[in-house]
């Protein structure tokens, strides 16, 4: 009887997600492992943009490039980590640092007396930590499920993400007027500690289910990521694939930045405990959008018509969205763009970004990636945010005419876009990427 359920079990993800079998585990692994990340981020988002309404534009973007300042070292530590550390201490060494951080944060906030400064650190450090925490993870998961596996289950491990995103936003909405949003610190960090068991479990299954036969698990686990460890920003410079990768993430920023700062100055009216928990509704619906779209869709997307037209979707949808709003200029309207923006980012975009690293090396995956996702990114937001910055203050531009400038970075977003997917969906993809990343 038991072994009737678990192939009902099995055949229902086979037929309605196209997970095989032997994949099921690893996947429901990594979906909870998604999951708690980002129900312990989620917690902490909104806390860290209740704080932005508090400070000018010019604040914001100054915060944004220490973020950018921040976010170089941390991913140049990371680097030499990653040099020195065997792969079972690295991932799991990167999550129980964060949890320790949150813990001071909560410790500085408390009894420091500095509460405009401590404000300031805790709002760099998560963003810093918003973008470390999911490339280190799909820098796992890119190493242990391969290319073929990748366009059938990124996505529906990414829904995790939605639904954690969901989890943790709720949790917000329940306790930040009841607790106090500073005190939620503490329970992010335990949700941290307790998703370390689960890269050991991900990193046996890889050899003794995902890929039987290509690597024992303990040589697997055992590994170094060998090489200079700041060879991750001289790979992602001179590999045109990678590069490709980083101008992608970094288009994608700069219409986030754009969309942001608008959102945030429609909430200066409010008080934080009510800002930081109309961030967590947008959250809330952001997420409840992408989850059937991750679950049912995406990879029958990426599968039938290719990684090309999957990364171009959102991007010409967020065109469009620009391009209404600069005929019609309704601030509430950039709200809509906001979530049409997360919610196809989270159930589309993310997921087939990160089918592009499973054609790539070890060493690019640990190293290259962690300064695309977050050196170029937070590059990306600190130049966004200038540049929002000299529009609105300097030269006084209202809602339409920066959503044309909007409008011509998404569509520039979308061609990149087609370009990366063309090169994935060719055969020789794989050796074509490793040969051009030895040769950089």
């Amino acid at each position: 009887m038991a072994s009737d359920g678990n192939n009902r079990i099995a055949g229902f993800f086979r037929s309605a997600m196209r997970i095989e079998p032997n994949e099921l585990k690893a996947t429901v692994v990594a979906f909870m492992f998604i999951f708690s990340l980002t129900f312990a981020y989620n917690i902490l988002k909104p806390v860290r943009d209740a704080m932005a309404p508090d400070w000018s534009d010019v604040s914001v973007a100054l915060l944004w490039t220490y973020n950018f300042f921040f976010s170089v070292a941390a991913v140049s530590l990371y680097g030499l980590a990653a040099s020195k550390l065997k792969l079972r201490h690295l991932v799991p060494g990167v999550y129980a640092f964060f949890a320790i951080s949150f813990v001071l944060f909560y410790a500085g906030s408390r009894y420091t007396g500095q509460a405009d400064y401590v404000d300031k650190a805790f709002y760099v450090w998560i963003s810093v930590f918003s973008l470390f925490h999911v490339s280190v993870f799909w820098s796992l998961m890119s190493d242990v499920f391969s290319k073929a596996q990748a366009p059938r289950l990124f996505a529906f491990i990414a829904s995790g993400a939605s639904i954690g995103t969901i989890a943790g936003s709720a949790a917000t909405l329940a306790l930040a007027g009841v607790l106090g949003s500073m005190n939620l610190m503490l329970l992010a960090a335990l949700i941290m500690v307790s998703i370390v068991p689960a890269i050991g479990i991900l990193q046996r299954l890889k050899s003794s289910e995902l890929q039987p036969g290509a690597v024992s698990a303990e040589a697997d686990r055992n590994a170094i990521v060998r090489g200079n460890p700041l060879s991750g920003f001289s790979q992602f410079l001179l590999n045109p694939y990678l590069l490709g990768i980083a101008v992608f993430i970094f288009l994608y920023t700069a219409i986030g930045s754009f969309a942001y700062f608008e959102i945030k100055n429609l909430l200066e009216e409010f008080d934080r405990d009510a800002r930081a928990q109309i961030w967590a509704g947008i959250n809330l619906t952001v997420n409840s959008l992408a989850i059937v779209t991750a679950l049912f869709a995406t990879s029958r997307i990426a599968t039938r018509f290719g990684l090309a037209t999957t990364l171009a979707l959102v991007p010409v949808a967020v065109a469009v969205g620009f391009l209404l709003v600069a005929v019609n200029p309704l601030l509430s309207a950039v709200i809509v763009i906001w979530v049409v923006l997360k919610a196809g980012n989270y159930a589309i975009t993310r997921p087939a970004r990160e089918m592009l690293y499973t054609t790539v090396d070890r060493e690019a995956r640990f190293k290259a990636k962690p300064v695309i996702d977050i050196v170029v990114y937070r590059g990306g937001d600190s130049l966004a945010g200038w540049a929002f910055a000299g529009l609105t203050t300097g030269l006084g531009l209202g809602l339409g005419p920066v959503a044309i400038v909007g409008a011509l970075i998404a569509l520039a977003w979308a061609y990149v876009g087609i370009r990366l997917g063309r090169q994935y969906d060719r055969p020789d993809t794989a050796a074509t990427v490793t040969a051009g990343a030895r040769t950089g």
